[in-house]
């Protein structure tokens, strides 16, 4: 079987990935890796450098361009919290970002607010990402690398 051959695995599948690849490569930038018991505050896992010093995690991945979001009541935008996005493009490793949750404080076109509050709407408030090859040129800024350097 090819590698990152991901049409061959299921959403959990695809998820649990990219939570250890995130992991792996916050461990080779030489920060310690703490995993959370369970997911029910929109946090997988804290990420810490230097004593003191922490950054709290959410991991999500797709493989098309798509919208992800989060909801509002599991994740509360502060300096410390990060979106780790991963984007899969079949054969190749994953494409990965880390956005700090502060972006979403003044939302635009890429990073929106829904608060769903319209009569007949049903879906809880959420935070998200609209991906698209359009939107991408914008979250070059985002990248993972780029992201770990300024911290």
């Amino acid at each position: 079987m090819p590698r990152y051959n991901w049409s061959m695995l299921n959403k959990q599948q695809v998820g649990t990935y990219f939570e250890y690849f995130v992991k792996m490569e916050l461990t080779m930038f030489g920060f310690e890796v703490f995993t959370t018991e369970v997911d029910d505050r929109g946090i997988d896992f804290i990420a810490r450098r230097s004593p003191g010093s922490f950054i709290e995690i959410q991991a999500k991945a797709i493989r098309t361009y798509n919208y992800v979001f989060m909801r509002k009541d599991h994740f509360d935008p502060r300096a410390s919290l990060y979106v780790a996005l991963g984007l899969l493009h079949e054969g190749r490793e994953p494409e990965s970002y880390l956005i700090p949750s502060t972006v979403w404080l003044q939302p635009n076109e890429i990073f929106v607010s829904r608060d769903y509050n319209k009569p007949g709407q049903k879906s809880a408030p959420e935070w998200g990402i609209n991906m698209s090859m359009k939107n991408l040129p914008a979250l070059q800024s985002y990248r993972f690398e780029s992201t770990l350097k300024q911290l």
